[in-house]
């Protein structure tokens, strides 16, 4: 970044999970799409490079295995949630800092995210940022229905009562968000490869997001 992020007009700030609010190379995705994997394998029969393929295919229509896996198969979404997100968090540490980061955004802090509550709750825990979040937009409040369906945009939007106008969304995936910059948000993707997006839907990108929010230009308190 040359200059500072103007985000002056920002009092709604809505965060992904998953490799957005902690960082891709802790590699705790590649455990959750083991598990994924795995229970792909479980359900079908499938040996692993089939399974694999399968589950690459769901997310690729869907956004998420999950949609796919409900509408081919007998299991419950409760079943897939749980088994998929079963993995230990050694690998994310506390992150002092990017509490700091989060604490000096003025207004609203949300989350909106495609995993389950109880991860979102168990991975803002161990990160030690639970407590600054007014709520979550996780996978069952959508209904089952991921990112980047439109409905579900439209379901969050309507269940924080959003203005996108005023609301800065950060994701570290492109695709999640194209619709939010198409109802008004500001976008930040974020990632080890985000500066290298083209995407004309993204307003900033970063690589890091703690050095980011620690540098962009805020909106005045009121007196």
């Amino acid at each position: 970044m040359t200059e500072r992020p103007d985000l002056t007009h920002i009092d709604t700030w809505l965060f992904d999970l998953d490799e957005t609010l902690y960082p891709a190379e802790t590699q705790l995705m590649d455990l959750i799409r083991g598990r994924i994997v795995a229970f792909v394998m479980k359900i079908t029969g499938l040996p692993q490079e089939q399974a694999n393929a399968i589950q690459r295919g769901w997310f690729e229509e869907h956004g998420a295995a999950l949609p796919g896996l409900l509408a081919e198969h007998k299991v419950t979404a409760t079943e897939f949630l749980t088994f998929v997100h079963d993995v230990p968090l050694d690998r994310v540490p506390p992150d002092p800092d990017l509490r700091i980061a989060i604490q000096r955004l003025p207004g609203r802090r949300l989350i909106f995210t495609n995993g389950a509550e109880i991860h979102a709750k168990r991975v803002t825990e161990k990160i030690g940022i639970a407590d600054l979040f007014e709520d979550v937009f996780h996978i069952e409040t959508g209904n089952l229905v991921p990112k980047p369906h439109p409905g579900t945009y439209a379901h969050m939007v309507g269940h924080f009562n959003l203005a996108p106008a005023h609301t800065a969304f950060f994701e570290d995936s492109e695709r999640n968000l194209e619709h939010a910059a198409a109802l008004g948000m500001t976008t930040i993707l974020v990632g080890p490869h985000a500066e290298q997006s083209k995407a004309d839907f993204i307003h900033y990108r970063t690589a890091r997001l703690t050095p980011f929010l620690m540098s962009a230009r805020l909106k005045e308190p009121s007196l």
